[in-house]
């Protein structure tokens, strides 16, 4: 009887320790994305022989496409592995047709686009007129742009990255690589015939 005991209360033992409080739930985090360090501001003249200089972040670097036509060049942001890819035709009464091909690599992004807005550009001290293109969303390049004097010169802008694009994780890096745009813009010449 007593062994009978015995057995009865470690079966109870087991039965009350097997009732503990029950395993909490986990559900899984969400993504998350690394901190971005971004460098301080800080611009040098960008010279070549071609007809036309601005300034670039210190950060950045001007290099020649190997497959690329006389004067276009690429601004490379590796440490954000994003590239803006300039193009730069003269003008011989074509400026019409430059324009149009801008504005049609522009509206092309919008079928992933959310928006497309633009700001223009008119700088007549330094006979530079334009269009910004902001395109909003997880669209292959975000910002696109292009300046004119309308009668010598046209350089054309596109910010590319060298990823998928995912608008939650590269909104930071666009804004901070547009406010660089924006100073490209600003100090923008074009040279002497």
């Amino acid at each position: 009887m007593i062994n009978k005991l015995i057995l009865f209360s470690i079966a109870l033992v087991f039965i009350f320790a097997s009732c503990d409080v029950e395993d909490p739930v986990y559900s899984p985090k969400p993504r998350g994305y690394c901190r971005i360090q971004f460098p301080q501001k800080k611009y040098v003249l960008s010279d070549s022989t071609c007809p036309y200089q601005f300034e670039i972040p210190v950060y950045s670097k001007l290099v020649k496409p190997e497959n690329g036509q006389p004067c276009w060049y690429n601004i490379e942001f590796k440490q954000f592995n994003a590239t803006i890819h300039l193009s730069y035709k003269p003008v011989h009464n074509n400026i019409a047709n430059y324009i149009d091909t801008s504005h049609y690599f522009a509206t092309k992004h919008q079928i992933k686009a959310t928006g497309l807005e633009e700001t223009v550009v008119i700088r007549d001290s330094a006979r530079v007129y334009g269009l910004l293109f902001d395109i909003n969303g997880n669209t292959a390049s975000a910002l696109q742009f292009y300046l004119t004097d309308s009668t010598h010169h046209f350089l054309r802008g596109s910010l590319y990255f060298n990823s998928v694009p995912n608008i939650d994780s590269l909104k930071i890096v666009i804004d901070f690589i547009r406010q660089d745009v924006l100073h490209l813009i600003n100090t923008t010449r074009w040279k002497k015939n």
